[in-house]
């Protein structure tokens, strides 16, 4: 009987633990300066090779910018 709940029940925690690796993924990925700074970096080497306009390197930047800032100031407060 068990082993019949664990074969049914499979393809749930399949998918459980996939959302748990994407919630992870997504939590990294607004909560790791290092993170942050690694995509500051990424966009700034598409600038120097005109794979983007300044003015995407621009907003993205000021995103980038805005989004580490965030994580500076809830690492003060906590």
């Amino acid at each position: 009987m068990f082993l019949i709940d664990d074969l049914l029940l499979l393809p749930v925690r399949g998918f459980v633990g996939i959302f748990k690796k994407i919630h992870e993924m997504a939590e990294r990925e607004v909560s790791d300066e290092d993170y942050i700074r690694e995509r500051l970096m990424e966009l700034q080497l598409k600038f120097e090779l005109d794979e983007i306009s300044e003015e995407e390197y621009t907003k993205q930047e000021k995103e980038l910018m805005a989004r580490l800032e965030a994580i500076r100031k809830a690492k003060e407060e906590v």
